[in-house]
């Protein structure tokens, strides 16, 4: 592992340009494009205003200075439970990928979750995101066989759920 020097922090106005660029970047990339994929949710495009309603927050990870990835977490849509919540956008550009960054970027979503009085996270991705699923799998998410809430995110084939 290299040595850190990325840094996670909350995301402001002047990185929403930034972000929308990586999902759009990263999703494709795992053939995640078209309807039921989060590249067309219209919240890509303004992430610190989504972000910045009650119980939501979202973080950027930046390398030498620079907005590599982003993560964050929001109450589940369509839960059954108001302390479901979602671990949500978490995309990296390849040259943040095998740093750390990502269970750092976790461990900071899931901190937040507890601190906003959420008992449960859910997450979804896509066969064939094996290094995303793996890292998922190390935070201590556990597969489930079925979706959870009502995402949109119809595209999505693997679901995971972490107690907190």
């Amino acid at each position: 592992m290299k040595e850190q020097n990325w840094k996670i922090r909350p995301i402001t106005p002047h990185d929403d340009m930034r972000m929308a660029y990586i999902i759009r970047t990263v999703m494709p990339e795992f053939g995640a494009g078209g309807d039921g994929f989060a590249i067309n949710d219209p919240e890509v495009d303004w992430m610190s205003r989504a972000y910045n309603a009650p119980r939501c927050a979202y973080f950027v990870v930046e390398l030498e200075g620079q907005v590599l990835g982003g993560g964050g977490v929001a109450p589940l849509e369509g839960a059954s439970n108001p302390r479901i919540c979602e671990l949500r956008k978490m995309y990296f550009l390849p040259a943040l990928r095998g740093q750390g960054a990502g269970m750092a970027l976790i461990e900071t979503c899931l901190a937040k979750a507890r601190e906003l009085g959420f008992e449960l996270c859910y997450l979804e991705t896509l066969t064939g995101m094996d290094s995303a699923i793996a890292l998922y799998q190390k935070a201590g998410f556990r597969s489930i066989d079925k979706p959870m809430g009502d995402t949109g995110h119809g595209g999505c084939d693997r679901y995971f759920v972490k107690s907190l």
